[in-house]
């Protein structure tokens, strides 16, 4: 009987899901969006039981497509939109609250708060993050503050907090299973990355009872088995991931100084550092790459909030395309921007900056820009972006990276790949198959159930790449890293001041 690998790939905007063979191929895909809600400015929220449901929808009509069943199922994989809070209660088994996203900013005066207190540092040694609304603590305080009833049922014991990963398979053990990874712990700004435990001091600190919280385990081992009626038969749910990290296994990235950089509705650049954290001289983050066998991997990380949602924006919000799939011909149109510059900011900078009060620019506009050359520069402040924090990244682990692996679906942009190479000055490599974090997670699952043997069988699946050299003049890099800069510094928030 044939089996494969099911990658259940949770992101911000649409859940698919991902059956793979033992060459590593994608044998059958399934895909649905789900509404995303913005109750105010800068809130995004995501409704969990959507969440579910459109998961649920996109497992079946995956393995309908090729008639499968459970038995033909060795493994379930997981990754998932990271820091996005979920909030639910074990006698309803009903979230109290729509899910609060990654990309969600209400608690930014809080967070400007513990700077004030001086928490920065103590934060930091302890998780390796920058204190920022980003993360999953100030939302789970926000819920348990502003929903009633909530911190009485926390303190009850009634109520349990979940990441997106955490949340599928509770529904897919119906309740059994309250767990997470040590890849989605590091990015709650609760998880000490060092005993790799909830830190007592930082529940204290963000007056969350540890009742809530899920049993920390691995990235790769038999955690459940399903009891959905998705399934007819019970599968070995085994491998975790935030999608970042996801992807970085997924680019086998699995040496010391390996990149790669994951274009979707964000941008997140991840760097293997090895069995021991750097804490970042340059404001990155320090995060858990993955736990295999026994082994912890650290991975120094440059968080960019808005990449491929631009492109939504430019859709959605300007109307200057129908469909996303139409910007990079309508940016390839003009050769050149002809100095403009859009620095998407639309939820603030992350890495290397972390200003969440700054809001996107477009700068150098004039009677002659058209959509054309906007577009192009919302491409191309995607790749400055990038540049940034690949600076930042080789100043943190004092070495000049040589090449960078690229995924995620605005990476299928030639345009735009083509200019990361060019403004990074070095060679930008795309992998046949772009589905990295997908694979990545297939890969975890397959590993802690024998579906693969090891990281040796895993590195003969690599499929032939493509390399984007650069080839920009160096004047012509110079005085457009110079056009950056300066609209940079137009759009942080403290410009003027």
């Amino acid at each position: 009987m044939e089996q494969y690998i099911l990658s259940l790939d949770q992101g911000t905007s649409s859940s698919r899901a991902i059956l793979f063979n033992h060459k590593g191929e994608i044998c059958s895909v399934a895909q649905r969006e789900f509404p995303q809600y913005f109750p105010r400015s800068g809130w995004v929220e995501h409704n969990p039981n959507e969440i579910w449901a459109s998961q649920a929808s996109v497992i079946a009509e995956a393995i309908t497509k090729i008639d499968v069943n459970g038995l033909n199922i060795a493994g379930i994989g997981i990754t998932n939109q990271r820091e996005t809070t979920i909030v639910w209660d074990i006698d309803t088994e009903e979230p109290i609250y729509n899910a609060i996203v990654w990309q969600d900013r209400r608690t930014s005066e809080y967070c400007d708060s513990l700077k004030a207190e001086g928490k920065t540092d103590f934060i930091r040694q302890r998780t390796g993050l920058i204190i920022d609304a980003y993360f999953s603590a100030t939302k789970i305080k926000w819920i348990l503050d502003n929903v009633p009833e909530a911190r009485q049922r926390a303190a009850a014991g009634k109520l349990r907090f979940g990441t997106v990963d955490t949340w599928l398979i509770w529904r897919l053990t119906r309740g059994e299973v309250h767990v997470t990874d040590v890849s989605n712990a590091s990015r709650t700004m609760l998880f000490n990355i060092h005993t790799l435990d909830w830190d007592d001091e930082l529940l204290a600190l963000f007056d969350i009872p540890r009742s809530m919280m899920p049993e920390v385990r691995s990235s790769s081992e038999i955690y459940a088995h399903t009891k959905t009626t998705i399934f007819a038969h019970k599968v070995p749910i085994a491998g975790i991931a935030g999608d970042q990290q996801a992807a970085l296994f997924g680019q086998l990235c699995t040496e010391p100084g390996m990149v790669k950089n994951t274009y979707g509705t964000g941008c997140f650049m991840l760097m293997n550092s090895g069995h021991t954290p750097i804490l970042s001289q340059n404001n990155l983050l320090t995060t858990i790459a993955w736990k295999l066998g026994g082994e912890v991997t650290y991975a120094l990380e440059g968080s960019i909030f808005v990449a491929g949602s631009v492109v939504q924006w430019l859709r959605d919000g300007l109307g200057v395309i129908k469909s996303s799939s139409e910007v990079e011909a309508l940016a390839a149109s003009v050769p050149t921007t002809e100095g403009v510059y859009f620095v998407p900011a639309l939820t603030g900078l992350g890495a290397p900056w972390w200003d969440q009060y700054a809001r996107g620019q477009i700068t150098g506009i004039s009677r002659g820009t058209t959509a054309a050359h906007i577009a192009r520069a919302a491409l191309e402040g995607i790749a400055f972006q990038t540049m940034d924090i690949v600076q930042a990244m080789a100043d943190d682990a004092h070495l000049t990276l040589r090449e960078i692996k690229v995924d995620g679906g605005a990476s299928r942009n030639n345009l735009m790949m083509q200019f990361q190479a060019d403004i990074l000055g070095i060679p930008v490599i795309r992998p046949a198959t772009t589905e990295t974090t997908a694979l990545g997670a297939a890969f975890l699952a397959g590993l802690a159930t024998g579906y693969w043997s090891g990281l040796d069988e895993l590195r003969s699946l690599t499929e032939s790449a493509q390399r984007f050299e650069p080839h920009m003049e160096a004047e012509k890099m110079q005085a457009a890293i110079t056009g950056w800069r300066d609209a940079l510094r137009r759009t942080l928030s403290n410009y003027g001041r």
